[in-house]
């Protein structure tokens, strides 16, 4: 023999109270018939009931050790850059490079170029005399001088006087031409 399921006062229409920690309906409202959603009991905003999306998939995970060649990489990045620095700095700053190495270098042609370029009273030596001269200038008292410095004449063709001993010409791309007139020493 069967029983019939037991009622409890105060039930609407002789329905069965949930069991204890099951949800349930607000006071006085009945429960949803299958396949229906609840429904929020009067006066309340009703909120759109949609399922959750999925979730966005990870990209592909790094290998063991990924951190540790980016590590490497970049040392070996830095220390190319440190000693591409360090090359230009001590190029630049060092007396045999750069900035010094120039200076250096057209300090030293300006002082070629008085050597091989006397003025009047300086006394040279007069390295191929009877090919292609060039007068070096000397000290007076030195036993290389030759030739003491008489004479600038410019213009081409000029001819030294006969008070001269010896004279170089000079022809020159940009039209300044001379002639070095000198006396014996």
């Amino acid at each position: 023999m069967s029983t019939p399921p037991p009622q409890y006062p105060n039930q609407p229409y002789g329905q069965q109270q949930p069991p204890y920690g099951q949800p349930q309906q607000p006071y006085g409202q009945q429960p949803q018939p299958y396949g229906q959603q609840p429904q929020q009991p009067y006066g309340y905003p009703q909120q759109p009931q949609q399922p959750q999306p999925p979730q966005q998939p990870r990209g592909p995970q790094r290998p063991p050790g990924a951190a540790l060649r980016m590590v490497k990489a970049a040392v070996v990045v830095i220390a190319i850059v440190g000693g591409l620095g360090y090359y230009v700095w001590d190029y630049n700053t060092s007396p045999t490079g750069g900035k010094a190495k120039a200076e250096a270098s057209a300090s030293a042609a300006a002082e070629e170029a008085k050597t091989h370029d006397p003025e009047v009273g300086d006394c040279v030596k007069v390295a191929d005399p009877k090919g292609k001269p060039v007068p070096t200038v000397v000290d007076c008292g030195s036993p290389e001088a030759e030739y003491k410095m008489g004479e600038m004449l410019p213009g081409q063709g000029q001819e030294c006087s006969a008070k001269y001993d010896y004279g170089i010409q000079y022809y020159s791309s940009r039209g300044f031409d001379y002639t070095l007139c000198f006396t014996k020493v």
